[in-house]
């Protein structure tokens, strides 16, 4: 074979080699560019998604329904969101701050409930309900929440009243989130007459008031309160003590009395009251904390600065009944 020949095929050689790597190098920068075009499509994808959930979180921002501050029916908004019982022009008001998971709060409406009614139908009173979440932000999940919504649900219904007195009486343990479940709330509406609608159970569904709980929550915080219940006549501190004097039914009723010296009684009406109680089938007995309970087992409401005690009862209480 001629040098010439040789010459040629060696070229070409070298021209087929030449271009089989161009062509690896161009697959190469193509390869490169459809995974650069995926991550910044997978990134492009990431950062809507990141927009959708920061406006449709659990926090209820955006158009979630839970975000809109829906007021129930007849409430009403003097030192934060309230819900009013009992006749308007009653001269003196009880304030109540709770949360329905609180044991603190069940053992107080256990002990006082036959006594706040009595005192609301003799038109002595009007107390002015003022719902918390503190137990959620404690022990974690959403009964707080859940159950406070049911309740204004059932004050839309003029149910409040009993429905209010129901949870109580059927409040789980502290740790158990029962209260969470829509189901449970609507069973728990069943034992008072007339409650169970579909208005209320879409209501309880939708949280059509968990906007207004949770304003109504924030004025708590701000309130600077030592805890759950907290309950004040007239804007006194009464629970556990007024002045000296350690809380009970009779000396509820005392301080009451002493409030209304020369006043008259309450007659207009106003949103369900304690006859609305009346109405509804007597519901089982949730067994109410042993009165005998030492206050050193009791939740405390010493805390740490700029900490709210989470359902707790202030130090020194003694339940009515204690010897």
């Amino acid at each position: 074979m001629s040098d010439k020949n040789r010459d040629g095929k060696r070229t070409a050689r070298e021209r087929l080699i030449q271009e089989r790597e161009a062509q690896k190098a161009r697959d190469r920068r193509r390869r490169t560019l459809i995974v650069a075009g995926a991550v910044v499509g997978v990134l492009g994808l990431a950062a809507v998604v990141g927009i959708l959930a920061a406006n449709s979180g659990s926090d209820g921002s955006g158009d979630d329904s839970a975000s809109a501050v829906v007021a129930p029916r007849g409430a009403g908004d003097r030192n934060g969101p309230m819900i009013p019982v009992g006749t308007t022009d009653a001269p003196s008001t009880l304030t109540v701050w709770e949360d329905f998971r609180c044991p603190a709060c069940a053992q107080f409406e256990n002990a006082f409930r036959d006594t706040i009614h009595e005192l609301e139908a003799a038109g002595q009173i009007k107390v002015e309900y003022h719902l918390a979440t503190l137990i959620d932000g404690n022990m974690g999940g959403s009964g707080s929440l859940k159950s406070a919504n049911a309740a204004a649900c059932a004050q839309d219904a003029g149910k409040f009243v009993p429905y209010h007195d129901v949870l109580y009486q059927n409040q789980p343990p502290e740790p158990d989130d029962a209260f969470s479940r829509d189901s449970r709330l609507i069973e728990l509406a069943g034992k008072v007459d007339g409650l169970v609608t579909e208005p209320f159970k879409q209501c309880v569904a939708d949280g059509t008031h968990e906007g207004w709980v949770r304003k109504s929550n924030d004025a708590f915080q701000k309130g600077n309160f030592s805890g759950t219940p907290t309950v004040q006549l007239n804007g006194e501190s009464v629970f556990p003590k007024k002045g000296e004097e350690q809380i009970s039914p009779e000396n509820l009723k005392k301080w009451v009395a002493e409030a209304n010296k020369g006043k008259k009684a309450g007659t207009a009406t106003a949103t369900p009251s304690a006859s609305a109680a009346s109405s509804a089938p007597a519901a089982p007995q949730a067994p109410a904390p042993p009165a005998s309970v030492p206050p050193a087992s009791m939740p405390q409401a010493s805390v740490p600065p700029a900490t709210v005690p989470q359902g707790s009862v202030p130090q020194g209480y003694v339940p009515p009944g204690t010897p």
